[in-house]
This record gives C-alpha cells, sequence and structure tokens, in this order.
C-alpha cells in the first residue's frame, strides 16, 4: 500500500531523515519507533507532503506522492493525527469532525462517517455540542482521531497518540487502535512507548538518527536484545 524508497527530507540545510525505506502493507498497522527527535514526526511530515523530500520516491496504492501537496495526499486517501492535537478550539466537537468531513465533498458520507466515529468514542457523542477548548487532553485526542476518520481513510497516520497523557487515557487509546484497523483502517503509528505501539502492531522499524537500524515483525524487535536494552530498559 505505502512503499517509502530512500527519501531523504529535513528543513532548509539540516536534513533529519537520511535514505529511509520501509513499507505498509493493507490491513497492517505498522510501528515506527524511536526516541525523541529521531526523525518520526519529520518521515510522517514528509509522506503527507506538509514537507518536500530531498531525495527518493514515496508511493501510495501505486500512485506516486513525491512532490504533491498535502491536500492532493489526503484526497488519496491518507490522513494524518497530528502530535499536539491542534483542533478548533473554539468550535464545538461536532463542526470540528465536520471540518473532516469536508473534504469527502459528499455530506450523506459524512454523516455516516460521523455515526461511525461516534459509535467508535461515545463520549464525543455525548459532549458533541461542547468546545474542544473545555476538553481535556485525553478528550481532545480523541476528537482529533475522530477528525481524522471523518474523512474515511484508507491509510491512518498516528503521529505520538500517547504524548501528554495519563496513562489510564493512554491506554483507552491504544485500544481503540485495533478496533479502528479492523473497520478496514491501515494504521502507520509512530510512537516513543516502543512496547505498547509493537504489541498492537504486526510489524515495526525502530529509528534513530534519521536513519531506520532494525525492522521485523514485532515480536521479533520486542525480542531483540539490542532493542530492549536501549528502550525497554532490559
Amino acid at each position: 500500500m505505502l512503499q517509502i524508497d530512500q527519501v531523504s527530507s529535513g528543513y532548509g540545510d539540516v536534513r533529519v531523515l537520511h535514505r529511509v525505506s520501509l513499507a505498509v502493507e493493507e490491513g497492517e498497522i505498522v510501528s515506527i519507533v524511536g526516541a525523541n527527535g529521531a526523525g518520526k514526526t519529520t518521515l510522517i511530515r514528509t509522506i503527507m507532503g506538509t514537507l518536500g523530500a530531498s531525495g527518493g520516491e514515496i508511493r501510495f496504492r501505486g500512485e506516486r506522492l513525491t512532490g504533491r501537496p498535502a491536500h492532493a495526499v489526503a484526497r488519496l486517501g491518507l490522513a494524518q493525527v497530528m502530535e499536539g492535537r491542534r483542533l478548533f478550539p473554539h468550535m464545538s466537537v461536532e463542526e470540528n469532525l465536520m471540518v473532516g468531513g469536508d473534504i469527502l465533498r459528499d455530506p450523506a458520507r459524512a454523516r455516516r462517517n460521523l455515526d461511525w466515529v461516534y459509535g467508535m468514542f461515545p463520549r464525543l457523542r455525548e459532549r458533541r455540542r461542547q468546545f474542544a477548548r473545555s476538553f481535556s487532553g485525553g478528550e481532545q485526542q480523541m476528537l482529533a482521531i475522530g477528525r481524522a476518520l471523518m474523512t474515511g481513510p484508507k491509510l491512518l497516520l498516528l503521529d505520538e497518540p500517547s504524548i501528554g497523557l495519563a496513562p489510564v487515557i493512554v491506554k483507552e487509546i491504544f485500544a481503540r487502535i485495533p478496533d479502528i484497523n479492523a473497520e478496514g483502517v491501515t494504521i502507520l503509528l509512530v510512537e516513543q512507548d516502543v512496547r505498547r505501539s509493537l504489541k498492537i502492531s504486526a510489524r515495526g522499524y525502530v529509528i534513530e538518527q534519521g536513519r531506520v537500524v532494525l525492522s521485523g515483525t514485532s515480536a521479533e524487535l520486542l525480542a531483540n536484545d539490542g532493542l530492549k536494552a536501549a528502550y525497554l530498559g532490559q
């Protein structure tokens, strides 16, 4: 589904990603793990077109993404839940969700997706008239994920969904990820919590200093002595 081949990118003269290659097959949950500053978010931005690649190629279902603007990438069926959530604080829950549905240009489909999101996150339905600014961090993360799902994505890119959240909320958010996947949404998960992310993934990639240094099935990575020493404190 998603093929990244020898991609490099960065900010100005500072290169962050160095010839990164990875693949995500349809129906998978794939994790990208690594320390803060390893280049994980830079990779997501490069895939989505908000940051240009300086080399390599990205393809989604055979379509070349490299060089496309972000709105064109989104229309192909990719959706990103950004680190920091970036909601519209003075709009209601439902208004925030319908912003995500606008990309569909199909009110009936947007309404069906709204019902789906409310079924996935009942708390959003209960508080649909409240302003997003009144929500806790965990509720805002649910709303950010719901807004991305409103686009009806084929591939959902989750960027650090656990950051800044209480453990009980992190557990709730991560419990929903396999549910979303079971509805036919392929997921690329970027996360610092290595153990939690790999436990719900089929495969994973470890990024260090902008390079893929390790890859394999989640079971293989969790059993890897180097990964356990570096990220799991074992």
